[in-house]
């Protein structure tokens, strides 16, 4: 088989292993990046009076989409709503009946990730009324979402990347011209399609809808709208480099290369992360050190194929260490930042995604040190067996940076263990009311272990309410845990708190307060609170 007919079986098969990997990997993503941290009233809660509003808080600030409110046998779009940050405050209807009900909503993170959850309710007493409605899983928009993103990041990697690298490492050479335009032509189709499908997912289109009206709409507010106009930028400008004479293509080709990195630092997840400064400029220097060295092997293959490889090959041997440095160094430190545990790697989506783009990395780079040690200078001395393996080699090594950049991909559908850890560490929340008291109860971290009970308390019509005395029992039938009982104290704040309360088992806790109001009136409060792992 010849170097050509190899490589063209190489990426005949490359539509099917990035398949095989999505298939693999993604069952496990989770849709969210910021993620619902309390409610009020809280998930399952039953209230005794209509709620003037609805509260949700979240792990980090969001933009609202849509909320819904199914109940009563109709089903309304809520659109009185403030975002302050990350908590989100809903104007209720004002003529709830008793009643079941579900609240649904749909928000869009920091890092331009759509959020979609829902919660459910009762008023007076529970009735056969709607279960928490949340939008299904839209199978055929996520396989979109993932193959328009795989292409955009082949069109940005192949394209702008290979520009640069013909223009720079072979002299304005034509070798492997038309492939690097095309992959360019690739990335500026999927470009305007990645942020369809985004706003679809936003709103909870189906793919039908994905170029509606109200989609764009909701693409273009997000963060992601600006890598989009970046990377489409730069795509036009590698096209442009491919046209133009040795001196203007190099600049070309250079702000093209510069926009690669720009483009996936414009949002993300980096791009929710602390220090700003740090986390965008390590996606910069990795993904524009990634461009220079996947984006080179394309115009170098099509140099050897056509013998006038000599040039092109000793610049990139000389210039490719330079960018693996870059490469490690800024990787590491997105990694140690998002991960944050090498346990991590295993036992989230994100850590097994990353897992699976370090092993073909180390492949990669496994073929690259056997090309430059083993065959690439024999193939500059004219040897011509050298020269056959070395060509072969490279077309597997295109074949693994697609692959890689079909895995990078998947991250559109999973939370880094950074922002798993920090919803973790937030509380878990429940409001309960009765027509004569009302109780707001925050348990400090929200997940099984020790934890300190708050608890503020007041009248049924928001007054204050001294009480003498105030008991606070947590039981999970389900898991085995009766009655937990403890004294609450008052710590002279307005509120009153148990400190260190041991909650052994995740799910749904039922909180009771038993608050003597004087010394013949105890009134009880009883809801649901969950408890994370």
């Amino acid at each position: 088989m010849t170097a050509r007919a190899g490589a063209g079986a190489s990426f005949r098969s490359l539509s099917g292993l990035l398949l095989m990997l999505a298939a693999l990997l993604a069952p496990a993503a989770a849709r969210a990046h910021a993620t619902l941290t309390g409610s009020v009233p809280a998930d399952g809660a039953v209230v005794e009076t209509a709620p003037k509003s609805f509260r949700l808080g979240f792990n980090e600030p969001v933009a609202v989409t849509g909320v819904r409110l199914s109940g009563g046998g109709r089903t309304l779009t809520l659109d009185r709503v403030s975002a302050d940050g990350a908590a989100v405050v809903i104007e209720a209807p004002p003529d709830l009946a008793a009643g079941s009900y579900a609240l649904s909503y749909r928000v869009v993170s920091e890092d331009g990730h759509p959020i979609a959850g829902a919660l459910s309710f009762a008023i007076g007493a529970p009735g056969g009324g709607p279960a928490p409605e949340l939008d299904p899983l839209d199978a055929a928009l996520d396989a979109a979402i993932w193959l328009v993103r795989a292409a955009l990041y082949l069109g940005l990697v192949f394209g702008a990347g290979g520009a640069f690298a013909l223009a720079w490492l072979a002299g304005g050479a034509s070798h492997g011209r038309r492939t690097v335009a095309g992959f360019a032509a690739l990335g500026l189709v999927a470009a305007p399609a990645a942020l369809a499908l985004q706003g679809a997912d936003l709103v909870g289109a189906p793919l039908a809808q994905a170029f509606q009206t109200l989609a764009w709409r909701q693409a273009l507010a997000t963060s992601y709208a600006a890598t989009v106009a970046i990377a489409a930028a730069t795509l036009v400008l590698a096209l442009l480099s491919l046209a133009l004479k040795r001196g203007a293509a190099q600049a070309a080709s250079a702000l093209a290369l510069g926009g690669i990195g720009a483009a996936l630092a414009a949002s993300g997840h980096a791009s929710a992360a602390a220090p700003q400064w740090l986390m965008r400029g390590a996606v910069f220097l990795h993904a524009t050190a990634a461009a220079f060295w996947i984006g080179a092997l394309a115009p170098l293959l099509a140099a050897m194929r056509d013998g006038a490889s000599d040039r092109a090959l000793r610049s990139f041997s000389a210039a490719a260490p330079y960018a693996l440095a870059i490469l490690f160094v800024a990787g590491t430190t997105l990694a140690v930042r998002q991960v944050e545990s090498v346990g991590a790697l295993l036992t989230t989506s994100y850590g097994l995604v990353l897992s699976a783009k370090l092993g073909l990395v180390a492949l990669l780079l496994a073929l690259a040190a056997a090309n430059r040690w083993r065959f690439a200078r024999p193939a500059l001395a004219g040897d011509r067996v050298a020269a056959r393996t070395l060509r072969r080699s490279i077309a597997f090594e295109l074949v693994v940076g697609a692959v890689i950049l079909g895995v990078v991909a998947l991250w559109r559908f999973t939370p880094p263990p950074r922002s798993l850890a920090l919803v973790s560490a937030e509380p878990a929340l429940a409001h309960l009311q009765t027509r004569a008291a009302q109780a707001d109860v925050t348990v400090q971290p929200g997940r099984v272990g020790a934890a300190d009970v708050s608890i503020m308390v007041m009248t049924g019509d928001y007054g204050p309410l001294d009480a003498k005395q105030i008991t606070v029992v947590l039981s999970n039938p389900a898991a085995g845990v009766e009655g937990i009982r403890r004294e609450a104290r008052k710590p002279g704040d307005g509120t009153w708190r148990v400190d260190g309360v041991q909650l052994p088992a995740p799910g749904a806790w039922t909180v009771r307060l038993e608050v003597l109001v004087t010394d013949y009136d105890i009134e009880r409060l009883e809801g649901r609170i969950d408890i994370r792992p």
